[in-house]
Order: C-alpha cells, then sequence, then structure tokens
C-alpha cells in the first residue's frame, strides 16, 4: 500500500509539472488536428527552434502520410507567437474511387516532396497550440503533380 501512495504521489507531481510547463507560452510536444484537408498531427520540438512534425491524413480517396522539420523563429512583440518554415516528405495510396472520379490519374502509391511555411502561436497559461500554414507538395511517384491547396489551421493539445 506505502508503495502504491508513493507511485501515486510521483505520478500525480510530474503530471502536474508537465501540465504547468506547457502552460507558458512555450512547448515540447503537441497532440491534435490540422484542417485541410484533414490530418491528425503530432509535433515534437527537439531544440528551442527546431521541430518535427507527422501528419496523417485520411480521406475518400485514400490516405497520406507527411512528415516535416520544421525551423521556428520568434516573432518580436508578440510572445508565443513564432514563424516557421521546413522541408517534408509524404508517402501514401489513392484507391479506386479516384481512379473512378479522375479517369485520367492512376490509383496505387504516392510519394514525394513536401514544403512548409506558418505560424505557430502558443497560448499562455492554456495547453493549447494554434497553427496556420501553407504546404506545397509535389508528387513524383504515381500520379506526377503539384499541390499548392494543402495547409490550413492546426489546433492541438500541448505537453
Amino acid at each position: 500500500m506505502k508503495k502504491f501512495l508513493i507511485l501515486s504521489l510521483i505520478a500525480t507531481t510530474c503530471t502536474i509539472a508537465a501540465s504547468a510547463q506547457s502552460m507558458g507560452s512555450s512547448y515540447t510536444t503537441a497532440v491534435g488536428v490540422k484542417i485541410y484537408p484533414g490530418a491528425l498531427s503530432v509535433k515534437h520540438f527537439t531544440a528551442s527552434n527546431r521541430a518535427i512534425e507527422g501528419l496523417g491524413y485520411f480521406w475518400q480517396y485514400g490516405f497520406r502520410v507527411t512528415g516535416l522539420y520544421e525551423i521556428h523563429g520568434d516573432i518580436n512583440g508578440a510572445p508565443g507567437l513564432k514563424w516557421y518554415v521546413g522541408p517534408g516528405a509524404h508517402i501514401g495510396t489513392w484507391n479506386d474511387k479516384w481512379k473512378k472520379d479522375y479517369p485520367s490519374r492512376e490509383s496505387g502509391l504516392q510519394l514525394g516532396i513536401d514544403g512548409v511555411l506558418g505560424l505557430d502561436y502558443k497560448f499562455n497559461g492554456a495547453p493549447i497550440n494554434l497553427s496556420f500554414d501553407w504546404q506545397p507538395s509535389f508528387n513524383f511517384v504515381g500520379y506526377n503533380y503539384f499541390e499548392g491547396g494543402w495547409g490550413g489551421l492546426g489546433i492541438r493539445y500541448t505537453f
């Protein structure tokens, strides 16, 4: 019983410390969603100005997994607000519905490169992060094309 109480106390202390850490205007890890075209998002800072972000997109034509390497910079006079830019890559598949709706395009594997340019804001005093970005990509395996319309609003819970 004593061990259980000690472990509970340690777990509670760690949870409070992690929560307090994410209550400031910075964060280490965030999990949430990105709206357009709709993705699950996990972002983790590897240094104070460097982060990696993983995105999992699922839609009617298939799925796509994207990894981004983001360089962040502070915006003077705006605590919690940062700009970011970086490269990335994606892999995914298109299903047969894609071919039916777009006969000139092939279903199957897609592979390509991505870029990202955006703004990232962490609310001071709340474990919430918002981002707004543009994520152009070029697909070079599968149907070759440039996609300039991805990106959008990200809403994440910070740790």
